[in-house]
């Protein structure tokens, strides 16, 4: 899976989903599933139901960007 640039990063919405988030960060998709389960993901996990979503400003503060 090919890492984000810093410009999709930037154009993230206000949660994403764990292949999305984990894309940015360079993870694999299973692990990251893995890691949202075991509430050890590297930024919040919001659980709606059956699905996960992570919230894109701390996603954006473990990378170190901000938005301009």
């Amino acid at each position: 899976m090919k890492q984000m640039s810093q410009d999709e990063r930037l154009a993230l919405p206000t949660t994403v989903s764990v292949e999305t988030a984990a894309r940015a960060i360079g993870l694999g998709r299973t692990r990251a599933y893995q890691l949202a389960r075991q509430g050890e993901f590297p930024c919040k996990v919001i659980r709606i139901g059956t699905s996960y979503r992570i919230v894109t400003v701390d996603l954006r503060r473990i990378l170190g960007i901000e938005p301009s």
